[in-house]
């Protein structure tokens, strides 16, 4: 792979990612086995098995993480920014829905093509529950 692919690759991959992503309906169903072949569609592949619990509205996690070319984990997600409230039982429930998401939704049915442009690459994807009454 050429380094400025590489390089386009990771900052296009961190610059979707890093964006802030509030729950909504999404066109994609978890664990669909259709092909994951572009960044988009891996993010909405895994955000469509995250259903935050009620009562989380405004919270945020960013976690990071990188994937192997078979669409598996390397290793454990780190978190790298959380604004969970001030209810610490409420705070874990949303931590344990976006880690129960990873489960429900890895591994990724990644294209040939996808999982050799984004293996090992470092991923940051922001979950944050909407606001109860936001569209």
């Amino acid at each position: 792979m050429k380094p400025r692919f590489a390089i386009v690759t990771a900052a296009l991959a961190a610059a979707l990612f890093a964006s802030s992503h509030e729950a909504s309906s999404h066109e994609r169903s978890c664990r669909s086995s259709d092909p994951v072949d572009t960044i988009k569609e891996m993010s909405d592949a895994i955000y469509a098995c995250w259903k935050p619990p009620p009562g989380t509205a405004g919270m945020s996690l960013t976690l990071r993480f990188s994937l192997r070319r078979n669409g598996t984990l390397i290793g454990k997600p780190r978190a790298t920014y959380s604004d969970l409230g001030t209810d610490a039982r409420l705070g874990r429930a949303f931590v344990a829905s976006i880690l129960r998401a990873l489960d429900d939704a890895l591994p990724l049915p990644f294209s040939d093509s996808m999982g050799g442009a984004i293996a090992g690459r470092m991923l940051a994807p922001r979950f944050t529950a909407a606001l109860e009454g936001s569209s």
